[in-house]
């Protein structure tokens, strides 16, 4: 009987254990974008952020967690002008439920490099995104933005990325 007790004692305690350190087991964040170009004032991107546990399956974390953007540090990312992209929100912002939204002022940081007949695009500077819960930060997601004409010098020609004409 003692034996039944006992046995039944650390069987509960195991499981209320199990129960609560799953809770708290968060090993990563995978942030998740449908397109990286933001397209237009008022053109959106919904993120989404999956939790990684060590116990249990993974978990919908997008409306938990805390979202953060800032122009990213890496050199030379600038406008298609050459310009400095300006701090958020200006530009892009985002809410809590990670959706990202082009806003005024219209900014474009894509360079058309091709020629005046076939485009080709390149990145010339980004917003860098980040999902963070409970202490964990997730990988970044790094977002251009296409809301504005972008140079009026050849090959662009006004265009502003790869399919954006104007904003």
């Amino acid at each position: 009987m003692k034996r039944t007790i006992f046995l039944t004692g650390l069987v509960s305690l195991l499981a209320i254990c199990l129960s609560s350190c799953g809770s708290n087991s968060l090993r990563t964040i995978q942030l998740t974008a449908p397109s990286t170009e933001l397209q237009g004032i008022g053109g959106t991107i919904q993120l989404q952020a999956q939790g990684t546990y060590a116990y249990g399956p993974n978990r919908d974390l997008t409306d938990l967690v805390t979202y953060t953007v800032v122009v990213n540090a890496a050199p030379n990312n600038v406008d298609v002008n050459g310009f400095p992209l300006p701090t958020p929100p200006s530009t892009i912002k985002i809410n809590s439920t990670g959706l990202i939204t082009g806003v005024n002022p219209a900014v474009c940081s894509y360079q058309d490099v091709g020629t005046t007949t076939t485009p080709a695009w390149a990145l010339t500077g980004t917003y860098m995104v980040t999902a963070t819960y409970r202490g964990v930060t997730s990988q970044p997601v790094f977002i251009g933005v296409a809301s504005a004409i972008g140079s009026l010098l050849p090959p662009a020609l006004g265009a502003c990325g790869p399919t954006t004409t104007g904003g």
